[in-house]
């Protein structure tokens, strides 16, 4: 039972834990890890038969993404931290919060390695979604803090990075609704 009790310990601190790129863009009453990681999964709802993807380890696989940030927190590549050592901290971490589990263990291993090789179509699949919650949050925060077109750069850093056909057509339905909202003029980066 004390294991149960730390895996939920590390659920505690990913609940809480706020979304590094918004909390360094001062964004306030921003995501955490948790929230982030609960619309992706929900997001699996959007899979369809026709898609040809398991719909469960495409949620399990989004639930598992990020947990590491419970232990390592959430290193963004503005932290001067190497890919290489944020991939073995966070490897390291999985290891531990997965020894929690008992026989789930390797599952959740599993999970979090096909995720981070992406070679699997649910792992793309994941990767776009994990893609889509961060342009939709930004396309959020700029309508509720009334301030189009700030986080601009959450927009550049997916450019041409989505795969899927469904992700695709969200993603551009987003910048076209995001497209109508912003003002006109020389500081409209979509003029340009």
């Amino acid at each position: 039972m004390n294991n149960y009790i730390k895996f939920m310990e590390v659920l505690g601190t990913v609940k809480h834990l706020k979304r590094t790129g918004w909390v360094l863009r001062k964004v306030k009453d921003c995501e955490t890890v948790s929230g982030h990681m609960y619309r992706m999964a929900m997001m699996s709802f959007f899979l369809e038969d026709s898609h040809g993807l398991d719909r469960i380890r495409v949620m399990e696989m989004s639930l598992v993404h990020d947990l590491a940030e419970g232990i390592v927190g959430d290193i963004t590549p503005y932290c001067g931290v190497s890919r290489e050592e944020k991939l073995l901290k966070e490897f390291s971490a999985m290891t531990d919060i997965a020894s929690l589990l008992g026989p789930n263990k390797d599952r959740m291993l599993a999970l979090f390695n096909e995720y981070e090789e992406g070679k699997t179509p649910e792992a793309k699949f994941v990767k776009d979604l994990d893609r889509l919650d961060m342009v939709m949050q930004a396309y959020e925060y700029e309508k509720r803090d009334n301030c189009p077109q700030k986080l601009q750069e959450f927009f550049d850093s997916t450019e041409n990075k989505f795969s899927h056909p469904l992700v695709v057509d969200i993603v551009n339905t987003i910048k076209e609704q995001r497209a109508k909202s912003a003002p006109t003029g020389a500081d409209n980066p979509i003029d340009k």
